[in-house]
């Protein structure tokens, strides 16, 4: 039994270490911020993420991935709304990057009060000084671990003449070096 505990308490600590490991390592994976926002029968709401991602630009519509905490409040809004637009930030808007993470408080108690937004054809928001929106109909969404993978069809994308990705990496907002 003793040996047993002994092992168990092995195992975990290997795990704590692996996750350890595995934060420390996506740190230094630098990705662009964005904003996922929604609004629909369940509600407005909206996120700052950094796992999102293409899938294809083939097929009927092009299609988008991203993940949502299982415990983010934004998520029933998704599931039940059925749409989602991944507003991509601009270097200068860590200010609405901080309000939509809940780093700092929205402004009058509500997240939208930091920004101007319209509604694209799915009915979610648009952030329009967002440096892109890619406008989509959830397709699928599972859970896996402590999140939901959630998959959309892009039915709008928004495009900003000018400007460059606000990157988070090494735990902190980045911006590309540009030659």
């Amino acid at each position: 039994m003793f040996r047993g505990a002994r092992m168990w308490g092995w195992i975990m600590a290997e795990l704590d270490d692996l996750k350890s490991s595995f934060l420390d390592g996506m740190s230094r994976s630098a990705a662009s911020v964005s904003v996922v926002t929604t609004d629909g029968p369940a509600g407005r709401g909206g996120v700052t993420v950094s796992a999102m991602t293409s899938i294809s630009a083939d097929g009927e519509r092009p299609t988008m991935l991203m993940c949502l905490n299982a415990s983010a409040s934004t998520l029933p809004l998704v599931l039940e709304n059925g749409c989602f637009c991944i507003n991509v930030l601009r270097i200068g808007q860590t200010d609405i990057s901080d309000v939509f993470s809940s780093r700092v408080p929205a402004p009058g108690g509500d997240k939208f009060n930091a920004v101007e937004f319209e509604v694209l054809a799915t009915g979610a928001p648009y952030l329009s000084a967002a440096l892109v929106g890619f406008d989509c109909r959830l397709i699928s969404a599972e859970r896996h671990g402590t999140h939901h993978i959630c998959i959309g069809a892009v039915e709008t994308v928004r495009v900003a003449h000018e400007g460059e990705p606000l990157l988070y990496g090494m735990r902190r907002y980045l911006r590309a070096e540009t030659h």
